[in-house]
């Protein structure tokens, strides 16, 4: 069934969604941005364009879809499923540590695990009523800024990144969330226009996939921007600079977090001597160390 069919066909939620799960299961789709199989990825895309909660009753699944309402939904799910386009990009919404973040092709959809040690406050690892200063280098959306500023409510919080199309949409995310008096947009190349300023908390999920796996990537991941996900060889040219001048930018009994992915091995092989923390996740993830600044003193960059 082509999207001429689908709209012609189709009449209610419920057939978009059947149609929709039926054509991500025997696509190519991959599901990699939120999301993990092909129900939630054609509910979530189907309610959203609609303007529909996720709970809604189940008596309304068969009610009828102006003409209008079906060309859209056949037109987004067309983008989904032939041109790999990301549901987050078409919906314009992704969540992050249970918030709701506005997002386009300038920034990556979030997806980090880093979410898990938010919604925890960071603990054990960090005493939260004294966290006052938080850095988030390559913020992108500024998800993760916006999130730790709910967890530490006196905490001023700088989101940093290189892009300023980034910055614009994280600017939005700020304002969408009343954040304007205690996170920060500030462009800057990982921590050159921050000057001497030093944190409680640093945290990073930055570019690292390497040159090698880019050209692997599934098909949805070329719809993000290249400049949030490429970071050289071997995927660490980003890591190796924060690891160098971080210990100049955290407090005494500061901590720093970062994201590796599966640049991981290759890190280990790299800094043999430093005592990297690989933090669990009930959740699934990985690649994702914690150091404490006494711990970067260990660093050979």
């Amino acid at each position: 069934m082509d999207k001429k069919q689908a709209i012609e066909e189709l009449i209610t939620i419920r057939d978009f969604i059947r149609w929709g799960y039926s054509q991500l299961n025997q696509s190519e789709a991959f599901f990699g941005h939120g999301m993990d199989n092909a129900l939630d990825e054609a509910l979530t895309l189907v309610l959203h364009s609609l303007h529909l909660p996720f709970d809604l009753p189940e008596s309304w699944m068969d009610t009828r879809l102006t003409h209008d309402e079906r060309a859209i939904l056949a037109d987004r799910l067309e983008r989904r499923i032939v041109e790999r386009v990301p549901t987050a990009y078409l919906t314009n919404e992704a969540w992050f540590a249970n918030l709701s973040f506005y997002v386009d092709e300038r920034v990556l959809i979030p997806r980090s695990p880093i979410a898990e040690l938010i919604e925890s406050a960071f603990r054990p690892w960090v005493e939260p009523g004294q966290i006052k200063s938080v850095l988030d280098l390559c913020t992108g959306s500024g998800c993760i800024a916006i999130a730790c500023a709910h967890v530490f409510a006196d905490a001023k919080v700088d989101a940093v990144d290189v892009s300023s199309e980034a910055l614009e949409v994280a600017r939005m995310n700020i304002e969408q969330h009343g954040m304007e008096d205690q996170v920060f947009a500030v462009e800057s190349d990982l921590f050159q226009a921050i000057g001497e300023k030093r944190y409680n908390l640093i945290v990073c999920n930055p570019p690292y996939v390497s040159c090698s796996e880019m050209k692997e990537l599934p098909g949805e991941y070329l719809h993000e921007p290249a400049l949030g996900l490429q970071a050289g060889s071997d995927g660490l040219d980003i890591v190796r600079a924060i690891l160098k001048e971080a210990p100049h930018h955290l407090m005494e009994s500061g901590v720093l977090i970062v994201e590796v992915g599966d640049s991981q091995d290759a890190l280990i092989q790299a800094f043999p001597d430093v005592p990297f923390l690989w933090l669990d996740f009930s959740r699934g993830g990985e690649g994702v160390f914690l150091l404490t600044a006494d711990q970067l003193e260990y660093v050979q960059a």
